[in-house]
């Protein structure tokens, strides 16, 4: 059941980036400010719950601080540049899905253990998350330098 629920989770995560076609650069940097935004709101942000009468524990506190995470891309997903080729949009959409769930498995891991076909995955995000997060960051700032405005790149030059 919770290697189900981390499965519904990527395969969320991917077909939001694929079928919006947003860049990777901009999602990647805002998954960035969600986890800062997170380790700074988590607790004031858990106590939310408690006022509509949700206990707290651990699940809540990771679905808070999950939403945090994702808030800042998810807003992003609507408004942005986007790519253009089926091979782009897809790599972009995995690029993204492996930055965000490296964001996320620290505070999934804290709520659920996983075990199963998926932990040896799950275990290897958990214990190398920070390099793949620095590798996506780069990558993030990388992809910014390839966008062109929109209003750049229809214009054709007449000599």
């Amino acid at each position: 059941m919770k290697t189900v629920i981390i499965l519904a989770i990527i395969i969320l995560l991917f077909a939001a980036a694929f079928i919006s076609k947003r860049r990777f650069g901009l999602l990647g940097l805002a998954l960035a400010a969600g986890s800062i935004l997170s380790g700074i709101w988590s607790y004031e942000a858990g106590l939310i719950p408690s006022l509509f009468s949700i206990p707290s524990g651990s699940l809540t506190s990771t679905v808070v601080s999950s939403v945090i995470i994702l808030l800042p891309a998810v807003l992003l997903l609507f408004h942005g540049y986007s790519y253009k080729t089926l091979i782009s949009r897809i790599v972009g959409a995995g690029l993204l899905t492996v930055l965000a769930m490296a964001f996320l498995v620290e505070p999934i891991s804290h709520a659920l253990v996983i075990q199963g076909v998926g932990a040896s995955a799950f275990t290897w995000l958990l214990d190398n998350r920070t390099t793949v997060i620095g590798v996506g960051l780069i990558l993030s700032i990388v992809d910014l330098f390839f966008t062109k405005p929109a209003h750049m790149s229809d214009k054709h030059h007449k000599h």
